[in-house]
């Protein structure tokens, strides 16, 4: 009899690489038993990464979705694991200690068995606490390679950090191929001699399949002594996923390995259930891109979860593009041509940044760093002329250490700047927060919760947290689901007035105007000239004086509120976007004129 590999279903992660959203409460609680009917799953993977998030942004309770959705797997004897990012906790932002070793007590009471743990550079620095926390917790912890294709990145690198993580205390090594780009043939040694050095760990395989290659790899992960595989289920699998759990079961059943078999009635009811809430109000939201595969991903080594925000910033940004081109009397350039400039530019960003695996947050930051790149080059100005704050932190080091080395011209802006590099541990950057939060918490009268959870969700959430106890996130989420609605045609009622603004021409008015500054979008999202949603949809007024340190308005993304400030102290000239509309990353909003 051939060798066992058992199975664990991404549903969270299913959603998380095919749109914004994940299903609410109500819904996973009702798809969780078939889930278990299925029979071929020895894991689900439940919560972790944005899913909390997710929650406060429905403005539901993250903490009652949590219990109630990881409830029926541990009754019925299925491990539940989460997905973690060390420093980042389960957020974008690096994370307190304090706070961080609350989230393990948290989670492992609220029923989540397992902590996948990974650090977006594998710095083992990042990865120590977490280890140490989840096994203080009693839960497993699972310590994650973030797997990519560079010449920093071979087999001894990531069997070296294995090491390091094992004798750290990790109880299994997950390989996260995030972006897919994993080659099978390196993934086969690479568990090989992992499994070699430490026969009694477990080795869980997560690859997504944009580029094509993770079928392969899993069969050769198997053949190297894998014991979990990631799968995924239908609607949702292949595209920029995961594989599907039908095609891999019955892949590895004819190479020889001991495998659980479907029930297939509860396999359709599963798919048929994930269509519903798709068509309830999940699939507004969920960018159609995502479900094909795409062979570029080879080349620029973006993972596939995060091509439909990529196309979106592109989208956004191509006539602010065209526009400098055609004032530095270059060629505009189609949107495809723009899609290969960006990868082309990725390639070209990436080394000279120190190869950091490309994977949350850290391949926004890559991408947003080519991206501008594109744009200064477009208005005459050398590379790297604009880098934002997130992605200087990482190339100084305040979010751990670099793979490989910073190219001499990264080395040159640094100089030129007078910026500093970090070397210290990246945690002592960030100190103790969860007295500052009690004392928030007792002043405004609200409970801490069933083992301090509710604590624990302002301290990792702060922001979203506030807004989900005032009710404004929930009336927030209710608008744009109106909106969504709206843009995909379908019959709805709009209660709210909303304000339309014309479009105008930019062009022009930079004509009329030589010194008024374009004030354009930090993230995508959704415009908030008024943080409180339940007033009257209105924008600012033409001649609204603006400071260069204070809010010009807000974008409301997944992760929170950005504020957006203008170039200068000034007056405002133009509206271009109204209160509440979806924008992309970099889209103009308005026009000031300085001072």
């Amino acid at each position: 009899m051939g060798k066992e590999i058992r199975f664990s279903l991404v549903y969270r992660d299913m959603w998380q690489s095919s749109g914004k959203y994940v299903p609410r409460v109500d819904q996973l609680t009702q798809i969780a038993p078939v889930i278990i009917d299925m029979g071929c799953f020895d894991r689900v993977e439940t919560n972790g990464g944005a899913f909390e998030q997710v929650n406060l942004l429905f403005g539901e309770n993250p903490n009652k979705a949590v219990r109630e959705w990881t409830a029926p797997f541990n009754k019925a004897g299925i491990q539940t694991h989460m997905l973690e990012r060390a420093l980042n906790g389960i957020r974008m932002n690096p994370v307190p200690a304090d706070v961080r070793r609350l989230m393990f007590k948290v989670k492992q009471a609220q029923g989540t068995n397992i902590a996948r743990s990974f650090c977006g550079l594998n710095d083992p620095r990042n990865l120590e606490l977490s280890i140490k926390y989840a096994r203080e917790a009693g839960m497993i912890s699972q310590a994650a390679l973030c797997i990519t294709h560079s010449p920093v990145h071979t087999v001894d690198y990531y069997s070296g950090l294995a090491d390091k993580l094992v004798d750290m205390g990790a109880q299994e090594i997950c390989l996260k191929d995030m972006a897919g780009i994993g080659r099978p043939t390196f993934l086969g040694q690479l568990t090989k001699m992992i499994k070699e050095r430490h026969p009694d760990v477990k080795v869980e395989y997560h690859g997504h399949t944009g580029p094509g290659f993770s079928t392969a790899s899993m069969l050769e992960v198997a053949k190297a002594g894998a014991d979990y595989l990631d799968v995924a289920m239908e609607p949702l699998s292949w595209g920029m996923v995961h594989p599907d759990v039908i095609t891999i079961q019955a892949m590895l059943k004819e190479a020889g390995f001991l495998v659980k078999d479907i029930n297939m009635d509860a396999y359709m009811e599963a798919r048929r259930l994930t269509q519903s809430f798709m068509d309830d109000f999940l699939g507004y939201f969920i960018d159609s891109s995502n479900k094909q595969m795409s062979s570029l991903l080879v080349g620029c080594g973006l993972p596939g979860g995060m091509m439909g925000s990529m196309m979106a910033d592109l989208k956004g940004m191509h006539n602010a593009i065209n526009m400098a081109l055609r004032q530095h009397k270059k060629k505009e350039v189609t949107f495809n041509d723009l899609v290969v400039q960006l990868f082309n530019e990725v390639a070209y960003v990436w080394p000279r940044l120190g190869y950091p695996p490309l994977v949350t947050p850290f391949s926004q930051y890559v991408k947003n760093v080519a991206l501008m790149n594109i744009f200064s080059m477009a208005k005459g100005e050398p590379r790297f002329s604009n880098i934002d704050k997130d992605s200087w932190n990482m190339i100084l080091g305040r979010m751990g250490q670099l793979p490989g080395e910073l190219a001499p011209e990264i080395h040159k802006v640094i100089k030129e700047k007078e910026l500093e590099f970090y070397t210290g541990n990246p945690q002592d950057a960030y100190p103790d927060a969860l007295p500052t939060y009690r004392a928030e918490m007792e002043a405004n009268g609200w409970e801490l919760g069933k083992d301090e959870e509710e604590l624990f969700e302002l301290a990792m959430h702060d922001r979203q947290y506030r807004d989900y106890k005032s009710g404004i996130a929930k009336q927030r989420f209710e608008q744009e689901l109106e909106q969504a609605k709206i843009k995909a045609g379908a019959p709805i009622f709009v209660e709210r007035p909303v304000v339309e603004v014309p479009n105008i021409d930019a062009e022009g008015l930079l004509k009329a105007h030589p010194g008024a500054l374009a004030i354009q979008a930090p993230t995508a999202g959704q415009v908030l000239w008024q943080v409180d949603v339940t007033g009257p949809s209105t924008s600012p007024t033409i001649g609204t004086p603006v400071k260069k340190k204070e809010p010009f308005c807000w974008v409301q993304n997944a992760y929170g509120l950005e504020p957006v400030y203008p170039a200068a102290d000034g007056n405002l000239i133009q509206v271009d976007v109204p209160q509440g509309k979806a924008v992309q990353k970099n889209q103009v909003l308005g026009f000031v004129l300085a001072d």
